[in-house]
Formats: structure tokens, sequence, C-alpha cells
């Protein structure tokens, strides 16, 4: 591997432009018509433009990010997150084109990307799973009969879903027909896939999930995580080690996670989710993520291991750097989204020219972003700033540092979620990891303290 076309934009262009400058490697970042002039343009050593505003003509658009990755001498493609980092056929058409992809093989993004089928995979990986359907409802299924089986609450989920999309929660029979219809049609619409199936719901759980790494050969862990603060399921906080998880669940989780990816014979950066039930103490498997996470850098916080490095290093054929025996855990680390947005106007996109910008420095204090002074935040895109991310001895400590370090974080010009932020970390329910994913929908007066 020589040069290093980076397919992406905004921070985790920056943040893989970083690694590969360090690791040797030439590096070109595509670009839309608002980013020719970004952070991220700036930092490679060359940026090619692949289409106007709208990512479908830009960042979507396989023709013109391949034909910019050809054209520009690359021998391969980091996709990071988003966009087509888990589009299978992308990613075989980089293949094809012969680069190499940094990331799993297409056939281990078909297989998770199908949630129903990587539910079956799991299950025969040992991956607890919740009460469900053995597969997608067919037609001639008595859903009613299936779903008394299961018992209610229940969730009806799209076999292809992503996002929270084609997802229908239901709590009594009476929904749950037009709730599986519903369900099928918005899946059709937004994923050319109408198959769903039927799952056990698990109110009040934490989203914890598992790092994974895999060469072909050797598979390991690189503990977990936890993203349960969310709003209308996107994640706001995340947290690593995953705090008040009893051992016996943190092993489960680990030791079947890295069966899963030996099973599939994974190679890349990988990330299996659960749902927690902190009543039960049990934790079932959600979806395998075949991709670099947001929130990798709490994990390279604790483990001292970069990520984006293991994947480049996988994907040219070195296999990985460390066993599982060399993983060292060390402190805690949390980490914010801080989104152009106002929560005063209900998260309303705030788009325009950042006049002012300061980041907190100190000792451990990390900085990801993709924006400078200057820069124009476009409403094309995700309204994601930077991730604040800090490092400390104790669970304790790592949330004082933060709360301190958004005191010295200045951004004007817009607005940002940063008063959001400071309320959830001065949580009481926070502090004594009693939130969960629906915390900020379902307790009273969260939104109104802003």
């Amino acid at each position: 591997m020589r040069k290093l076309l980076i397919a992406n934009r905004g921070e985790i262009a920056v943040r893989i432009i970083r690694t590969a400058r360090d690791m040797g490697l030439e590096t070109v970042v595509v670009v839309s018509e608002p980013d020719r002039d970004s952070m991220a343009a700036g930092a490679a050593d060359e940026s090619v433009l692949v289409g106007p505003a709208p990512a479908t003509a830009s960042y979507l658009n396989h023709d013109a990010v391949l034909r910019a990755a050809l054209d520009s001498g690359c021998d391969a493609v980091h996709p990071g997150y988003g966009f087509l980092s888990e589009n299978a056929a992308f990613a075989r058409k980089v293949v094809d084109a012969g680069l190499t992809w940094v990331g799993p093989d297409p056939s281990a993004i078909e297989l998770m990307g199908n949630k129903s089928r990587a539910r079956a995979a799991a299950q025969d990986a040992g991956v607890p799973i919740l009460r469900g359907t053995d597969g997608p409802l067919e037609p001639d299924d008595d859903a009613l009969a299936l779903a008394w089986d299961i018992g209610f609450p229940l969730v009806v989920k799209a076999s292809a879903g992503g996002g929270g999309r084609g997802i229908r929660f239901v709590n009594h029979e009476s929904e749950l027909l037009a709730s599986i219809e519903t369900a099928r049609g918005e899946a059709a619409s937004v994923f050319g896939d109408g198959a769903v199936y039927l799952e056990r719901f698990v109110e009040l759980a934490r989203h914890v999930e598992v790092q994974i790494l895999g060469d072909g050969e050797r598979y390991i862990h690189l503990g977990d995580r936890d993203c349960s603060m969310q709003r209308r399921s996107q994640k706001v906080l995340e947290e690593a080690p995953a705090p008040d998880l009893p051992h016996h669940v943190r092993d489960v989780i680990r030791e079947s996670s890295v069966e899963l990816a030996r099973r599939c014979g994974y190679r890349g950066a990988g990330t299996v989710e659960f749902l927690y039930d902190p009543v039960r103490e049990e934790a079932a498997f959600i979806e395998m993520n075949t991709r670099l996470q947001v929130e990798h850098p709490i994990t390279e916080e604790i483990t001292g291991v970069d990520i984006v490095r293991e994947q480049l290093r996988i994907a040219a054929g070195e296999g990985l750097s460390l066993s599982q025996d060399d993983v060292v855990f060390s402190g805690h680390a949390i980490e914010l989204r801080l989104n152009a947005e106002d929560p005063h106007k209900n998260f309303f996109p705030s788009p325009g020219t950042i006049t002012r910008l300061a980041w907190p420095t100190g000792e451990g204090i990390r900085v990801d972003t993709g924006v400078v002074e200057g820069s124009v935040v476009a409403p094309f895109y995700d309204s994601m700033l930077a991730k604040l991310i800090v490092h400390a001895d104790t669970r304790e400590e790592a949330i004082a540092r933060l709360l301190a370090a958004l005191e010295h974080t200045h951004v004007e010009g817009i607005a940002t979620t940063m008063p959001f932020h400071k309320l959830l970390l001065s949580r009481p329910e926070f502090a004594a990891v009693e939130h969960h994913s629906k915390f900020i929908e379902t307790t009273d007066g969260i939104l109104e303290a802003l």
C-alpha cells in the first residue's frame, strides 16, 4: 500500500489522514463542491472533486469516487464511517478494480448488513440473542401466534435496516399487524427490501458494544463501550469501558464477539452491538457494524491501540500487530459528539460560518475535528463538528475532566449542542449509571432544563 484514497469528509477524513501520514502513506481525499476548502482537503496531499453538494451526487457516487481513486494513482480506499463504508456493492467494485479495500470482505458486509441473517450467524457463534423469530416473517406465517410466543412488548425490525429505520415498537396485539405492514413499507422504500422479523423488546435497556479486530487468522477484542445516552436512536455520549457491567456479562459479550468474528473469517475492524438488560443482568445481540465506529477514540484511549493503523496493516496483508495478551486496559474514557444544532430550538440544524473557535487542551484531552475557525458548516451533511474525548484514571475523574474541557471550548457564529452535553454530564442518573437508551425521551423536564 502506497497511496490511500479517503472516501469521506469531516473529522473522520482528518483522523484517517493523520495515521496514514504517520505510516508514510500518501493521501487523497474526495470532496464535494462545498468541501473544496475544508480542513480535510487541506490536510491531505491531494483532494479530488467528485460532485456537487448532495451526497448522492458526490460522496455516495460510486463511479465518481472510484474514478477519483484510479485517476489519482491510489492503490487503496478507506471509507471511514457512514456514506459507502458498509456498501458491499461499492466494496466489490473497489476490489474488482484491483484496489485494496480497507475493510472486511464484501461478503461479510452483506451478511452483517442483513439483520435477520446476522442474528442467525450470531446465534451459531454462541452470541446471546433475544427471543424472536427464526428469520424474516413469511406471508403464510401466523404473526400473532409468533408474537404471543415471544411476548409483548416486542419490536418489528427490518432485516436490511439500520439507523433506526424500519423499526416499530408493539405493546399490544391490536397494534401488531398494522406495525408489520408499516415497517415493511418503510423498509422497502428505504432499503429496497421489505423483509421484517420480530424480536423481544427490552425496556430501559443499555446499549453496549465490543470492538473487535481480525486479520483472517487471528481475532481479538479491544474491550467494550457503553453508548446508552442517545437521542432519537442517535448516540450522544459514549464511554469505555462500559460501566457497572457484571463480570460474567462482560466476559460473555467479549468472548462471543471474537468467536463471531472468527466464524466469519473477519478482516478489519468491527463492532458487535448488544442490548443490556440491567434488571435481568443479560446482554443480547443487536447487530454487527462492519466498519470503523464514530466512537473508536475512547477504545484507543483505554488501550493505546491505533485502530486505524490496525485497519491499514490488515488491509495491506501485514496482519494484526498485537495479540489478545498484548491488550492492556487503563482508566476510563468518555466522548461527546459536538453538533451544529440548536438544543433550544428542538435541535434544529445550525449551518453557517464559525467566527471563533477554541478547543480545550491539557492532560487526558483529545479533540477530533474537521473544522477550523472560518470553516463554513454546510447544511447538506451530518452536523457533527467534533468529538471531545477525555481519558482519566476513573469514571468520576473523566466526567469532571470533560465538564472542565467544555468550559474551555468556544464555538461562535453557529449554535452547538454544548449546553445539552453539560446538562447530561451533570445529571445524577448519568453519574450513577441509571440512564438507558430512552433516558432523554422519557425523563420529564430534561430538555426544559436547558
